[in-house]
């Protein structure tokens, strides 16, 4: 609508509440005016004109189109970020899903929003955990670095070490949560192999057909294989965290 047709509808009986327009000062200053315009009548009812009382709301565009512009720039952040970040509301369906999480668990935006989260996106065996994680920040105690397991649409299991952070409107009512991944499934497998290795090491140090043995920068032992103690009669437990050099050389040697 124009100005002009608002108040031609007002002159007509049509009145219009809360119309946006622009005025500009004598100094060429634009001003934001919510105007509502209504029909002015004479003793007999007649029409006689139209009365607009109008309320500067220039500051309240200003700050609502900051206000907009800082929720788009947090958008295309949340949407482009390299990690997965998903949104839920109070009853646990899914209000936002970015690229990442789409790219990572093969599920478009689309075929998430809207759907319970734990029930279609967890499995089975973690919702418990999980379903308590997001009632915790729903009521107002977030958790950091949440191990949370996920399994993609073909099957491959991923782990996420998880940030659940509870999701206000301006008024600070709870709105839902927000979770914030860090994809650390490459990290796991790779510690998962250096335990296995580690393992592997000390089984064959423990079985090894030779004394072996372990210190610490103090000269403590650390290590005393099978084969150290089946040859000198010490047990592990006799050995670790006493000098070797002062418990277990003789005398002539000690000071070589």
């Amino acid at each position: 609508d124009s100005v002009n047709s608002v108040l031609k509808a007002a002159l007509m009986g049509r009145e219009t509440a809360n119309f946006e327009f622009p005025l500009f000062t004598k100094s060429g200053e634009r001003k934001a005016i919510l105007l509502n315009a209504t029909t002015r009548r004479g003793a007999d009812g007649e029409i006689t004109g139209v009365i607009g009382v109008g309320q500067d709301i220039t500051d309240l565009r200003a700050a609502k189109e900051t206000a907009d512009r800082t929720a788009d720039e947090l958008a295309r952040l949340i949407d482009s970020a390299n990690a997965p970040i998903f949104g839920v509301d109070v009853n646990g369906l899914v209000t936002e899903w970015n690229r990442k999480s789409a790219d990572m668990l093969g599920y478009a935006k689309e075929e998430t929003i809207g759907k319970a989260f734990v029930q279609n996106f967890i499995q089975p065996e973690d919702r418990p955990s999980v379903e308590e994680v997001l009632q915790r920040a729903m009521a107002g105690v977030e958790t950091a670095n949440y191990t949370l397991p996920l399994m993609s649409k073909l099957g491959k299991r991923y782990t996420v070490l998880l940030n659940a952070t509870t999701r206000r409107d301006f008024k600070g009512k709870i709105t839902g949560v927000v979770g914030v991944g860090q994809d650390i499934t490459e990290v796991n497998a790779a510690m998962a192999e250096s335990k296995r290795i580690a393992d592997d090491l000390m089984r064959l140090i423990e079985t090894a057909n030779a004394p072996i043995f372990g210190i610490d920068t103090g000269g403590k032992v650390t290590e005393w294989n099978a084969k150290a103690s089946s040859l000198l009669g010490f047990t592990k437990s006799e050995t670790l965290g006493k000098s070797l050099v002062e418990n277990f050389i003789t005398k002539e040697f000690k000071e070589s």
